[in-house]
């Protein structure tokens, strides 16, 4: 017998033409999508608005899987990181990382990473390939089996009430899979979390950025970490592919279109090295130059073990972003989450790998 399919991962048309390859009406794509993506149901002998007959031709033809959950790991701030592997043994990380009453899931895209951002524990682990549509999504329907939130709640009352994609690997080297699979969670008859709920964040991969963001419609977060492209080239080697002129043009380029979006850039600040009063300045002058609306997102350097940076001092972080926020930038301090399970930025790393 052939090998089933997997329905997790398909879009609506896709699982059109799979329905009526077995001889069923397209209608029954719209319950089946509900009952995957709504209900969360992982069980066809549960989907009980399905006749018994249709039922035991989904049995026969198809597959509704979840990642294994090989670790689960609560900090003491409630953070939680999950180690998941799929079916062929690859594994990634997923944290959550709750507020009082929302919070936000951080995805995987890869499994390790190929753009070797120097300060970044999962750029130590090589790539070895991209994750499917099905293993993006599948992902947060592991956190959402965790929390209990199916069917899928209002949006006052979900606690999974974000999603960032920033976990493991680069989005934009994974362009296809991450734009089908952001199409399939922000779908109003299933997953449906808001698009401005849904954050992408890149190193600054410049020729997809737009058209990516055109594809979604989710939020842009940049991953900048220095002012200056001598700088950046030696934290970011990607810099010397894409430099900060075809990153901030492509940033302009995207606001252009949507004149009611700011953009958050991400700030590791490290010390010694991108945390004066000068870099700051530096990026007051790269915002205004670009006319860009946007915030910044100081984060405190995460050490992690073989790291050979260290964090900047808290005086040196406070002054930083009193810069930029003299400026009129918002720059709040990301507070630290999930240190001691090392699920914080920067920190994810699948633990198979070494």
């Amino acid at each position: 017998m052939a090998d089933k399919t997997e329905l997790i991962g398909l879009d609506k048309d896709e699982l059109q033409k799979a329905l009526t390859a077995i001889g069923e009406k397209p209608f029954r794509a719209k319950q089946l999508w509900q009952w995957l993506y709504y209900f969360g149901e992982t069980d066809f002998d549960k989907m009980t608005n399905l006749s018994k007959n249709l039922r035991q031709k989904l049995k026969e033809n198809f597959t509704i899987t979840r990642p294994k959950i090989i670790t689960e790991q609560l900090s003491s701030d409630k953070t939680r990181k999950w180690l998941l592997e799929f079916a062929d043994g690859e594994r990634v990380e997923m944290v959550y990382i709750p507020e009082e009453d929302r919070g936000a899931v951080c995805i995987s895209t890869q499994v390790g990473c190929a753009v070797g951002c120097k300060f970044c524990h999962t750029g130590s682990q090589k790539l070895t390939r991209n994750l499917s549509a099905a293993e993006i999504v599948s992902q947060f329907m592991v956190a959402r089996d965790t929390y209990g939130e199916w069917p899928s709640p209002t949006q006052e009352t979900r606690y999974l009430s974000n999603i960032v994609v920033m976990g493991m690997g680069e989005p934009l080297h994974n362009r296809e899979n991450v734009i089908k699979a952001l199409n399939i969670i922000t779908d109003g008859d299933g997953i449906a979390i808001s698009r401005r709920r849904v954050t992408l964040s890149t190193s600054g991969i410049a020729p997809h950025i737009v058209s990516t963001l055109q594809a979604t419609g989710v939020r842009l977060a940049v991953s900048l970490h220095a002012p200056n492209d001598n700088l950046r080239s030696t934290i970011m080697p990607i810099n010397r592919r894409y430099s900060i002129d075809e990153v901030l043009s492509a940033c302009r380029e995207y606001q252009a279109g949507d004149g009611s979006r700011y953009i958050t850039f991400e700030y590791l600040l490290l010390d010694g090295i991108n945390d004066s009063a000068e870099c700051a300045q530096q990026l007051i002058a790269l915002m205004k130059k670009y006319g860009l609306r946007a915030s910044f997102n100081l984060i405190p350097f995460n050490p992690w073990p073989g790291s050979a940076f260290k964090p900047s001092s808290n005086s040196k972080v406070r002054a930083f972003a009193k810069i930029l926020a003299d400026a009129g930038f918002a720059a709040p301090i990301r507070v630290a989450r999930g240190q001691d399970i090392l699920a914080a930025c920067g920190q994810l790393k699948s633990a198979n790998k070494q």
